[in-house]
């Protein structure tokens, strides 16, 4: 699923002029004297797959808003994420339902890295997950409503290698990280510390439709 807004050959055009002037310097070499802070919004969509589970959480869509660092290419942002709902099977055949919630525990930070012609994007996004109005077989777990990670979960997402992010019109952006123990669950914390923590958990994102503001 792709977000897209229509805006005009003129309109893109000129986005293209002022992110080359004002970052363009920046990924080739630029002085401190010549640096620049220019905000740009993306739309943003994706999923991640958690290991353990087997399950597949959608990631928006939503907004991404940058600014971007002329200086070095660093950007920072924000990129909140709308409430989800993870679905599996305990065991194989005990269906478990939740809803999940990615709550922002620090700006996304990040740099825009040219390699010759070609620019790529390292990230990381910080969050607490929480869980909510979880059910083990259609029954009610009753984990209440301070039920998330014990400590925020750090999520690296990057260009791909071997493809490209474009300024303009975005890029693929994934990567792969790990969920700690949660707290604060009631009697179903030892449970859910049993089968959602641990790494190899997934992340793929597509960012598009950059504009300035």
């Amino acid at each position: 699923m792709h977000l897209t807004l229509r805006r005009s050959a003129g309109a893109a055009a000129a986005l293209a002029t002022v992110l080359t002037t004002v970052l363009g310097s920046t990924l080739i070499g630029s002085s401190p004297a010549q640096a620049a802070t220019l905000d740009v919004t993306y739309d943003a969509v994706g999923t991640s797959t958690i290991k353990s589970t087997g399950s597949v959480v959608d990631l928006g869509p939503t907004t991404l808003t940058t600014a971007l660092e002329s200086a070095d290419g660093s950007f920072t942002g924000h990129l909140p994420l709308p409430t989800s709902t993870a679905e599996f099977k305990l065991a194989g055949f005990l269906p478990v339902q939740a809803t999940v919630d990615f709550i922002e525990a620090a700006p996304v930070t990040g740099a825009l890295v040219r390699s010759g012609a070609t620019t790529t994007v390292t990230s990381t996004a910080t969050y607490f997950i929480k869980l909510s109005h979880v059910k083990i077989g259609g029954i009610p777990a009753f984990v209440g409503n301070q039920c998330r990670t014990a400590a925020p979960v750090v999520i690296p997402a990057n260009s791909p290698a071997g493809q490209t992010f474009n300024i303009i019109s975005g890029g693929r952006l994934a990567g792969t990280y790990t969920i700690g123990s949660f707290q604060n669950c009631n009697l179903s914390t030892g449970l859910l510390n049993l089968i959602v923590p641990g790494a190899g958990n997934t992340v793929d994102l597509t960012v598009s439709n950059g504009r300035l503001g």
